[in-house]
């Protein structure tokens, strides 16, 4: 059976390799390592598609070391044993390359199996994972490893790639002539979203759906391009991607950036996620706009309450405009730089004992101790306010909410800064 096109045309050579110039260009670091000629424990960090696997197979071709690859969704410890095996073989005596596709899923126990013969030298680990290294890759293997990260393809490095492949094929059999538009090759590069594999798949269906013993012109139109090119969103609700989605749209929701909040809203409905959503949003209304605009966290809540009872996809109605009404709304962070400070003495800082007259009062016995006998009631006072201490004596004079630069908190600090000089006077 005749291997993928993706498979069958890998590069050869790391200039062939679309892309990832960050690490591959003149003086980056997976340039300098392969031109130093030694290659040290890796593991390559990044989505699907991107050449991780194709970057480890040439690193095995440069070196006299025996190749081994194994993927930890489909092979075990077993499988990793019977490689480690050989080392005391002719065939392992230079040592071993141990390529590991999807490191992310062996277990810490199958991950501990390797240390020992990365610390010797015995074998050289390039692992990869498409999940964030520092999260599910077992500590001691990331202190003995370099992790180099590799990222998305553009549509421009996508379609670069498509007509490399294209003039390969064109050159392999000089019967085929594979003629495309500009936009037929934008539109598969948008399908595949970074992913060079996914765009080649689709290249390769539409070559063999319309080749024919008749005639062995090929022409990728743009109905074609559309109809094979069904996007699908790369999305793992418990992956890296759903937090970095997650985090950039509170935080373009906090740069007032109203377009940018509903793509990145756009995204995580498309991937279903309604729970995320609405908890962001009612973070969003409290941390970010706050006080600037109090009754923010009742609308927000209206909306996101909306959203759940009426469901997708008519939940993106009420979610846009809870988005749109949080990017435009003045912006105050002064509750939660507050609390952080007053959890920051309850955290660290001795207390000491709540004023005498602030205690509870009403038990059997509370005013022989003094409880409450001294305590004035503010509402008993003109503008019901009375000036008496709260803070407890170790704290006397702390400060933790500052009055934000907006006009409703301004307005608040004009009331009681005139309010509590009557009272002085």
């Amino acid at each position: 059976m005749e291997n993928p096109l993706a498979d069958r045309l890998r590069p050869k050579s790391m200039e062939d390799i679309i892309g990832q110039n960050h690490i591959l260009g003149k003086g980056k670091i997976l340039n300098q390592i392969i031109k130093s000629g030694f290659i040290p424990n890796m593991i390559f960090y990044g989505p699907p598609g991107v050449g991780k696997t194709t970057a480890a197979y040439i690193i095995a071709e440069m070196t006299n070391k025996r190749f081994h690859k194994l993927n930890a969704t489909t092979d075990s410890t077993k499988d990793i044993k019977e490689v480690l095996n050989e080392l005391n073989t002719f065939m392992g005596y230079n040592g071993i390359i141990l390529y590991i596709d999807e490191i992310h899923h062996f277990p810490k126990r199958t991950q501990q199996i390797l240390l020992e013969y990365m610390e010797n030298g015995q074998i050289t680990l390039i692992g990869s994972t498409t999940e964030n290294p520092y999260f599910y890759v077992f500590k001691a293997i990331l202190s003995r490893a370099t992790v180099i990260e590799f990222e998305p393809l553009s549509n421009k490095e996508i379609i670069e790639g498509l007509k490399k492949v294209s003039s390969k094929l064109e050159k392999e059999d000089s019967n085929i002539k594979i003629n495309y538009s500009k936009a037929a090759l934008n539109i598969i590069s948008n399908a595949a979203d970074g992913d060079m594999r996914k765009a080649l798949n689709i290249l390769e269906l539409i070559i063999r759906t319309q080749q024919t013993a008749k005639d062995s012109s090929i022409e990728i139109t743009e109905d074609l391009a559309q109809e094979f090119s069904q996007k699908s969103y790369n999305f793992d609700r418990d992956g890296d991607r759903h937090y970095d989605v997650l985090s950039a749209f509170q935080k373009s929701i906090r740069g007032s950036d109203t377009q940018a909040a509903l793509l990145y809203l756009a995204m995580l409905l498309k991937a279903g996620d309604l729970t995320s959503v609405i908890r962001r949003l009612l973070v969003i209304a409290c941390e970010d706009i706050g006080l600037a605009y109090p009754q923010a966290i009742s609308i927000v809540k209206a909306c996101t309450d909306t959203a759940m009872q009426i469901g997708l996809p008519e939940a993106q109605i009420p979610l846009a405009e809870a988005v749109i009404l949080l990017a435009a709304s003045p912006k105050s962070n002064s509750a939660v730089t507050a609390i952080g400070r007053a959890m920051e003495d309850v955290n660290k800082s001795n207390i000491g004992d709540i004023p005498t007259h602030l205690r509870d009062g009403h038990y059997s016995g509370a005013e022989k101790l003094g409880r409450m006998q001294s305590y004035k009631y503010p509402h008993n006072f003109p503008n019901n306010y009375v000036n008496q201490q709260y803070l407890p004596d170790n704290l006397i004079d702390k400060i933790y909410y500052e009055y934000g630069k907006n006009k409703f908190e301004q307005s608040m600090k004009s009331y009681w800064e005139n309010i509590k000089q009557r009272n002085d006077i």
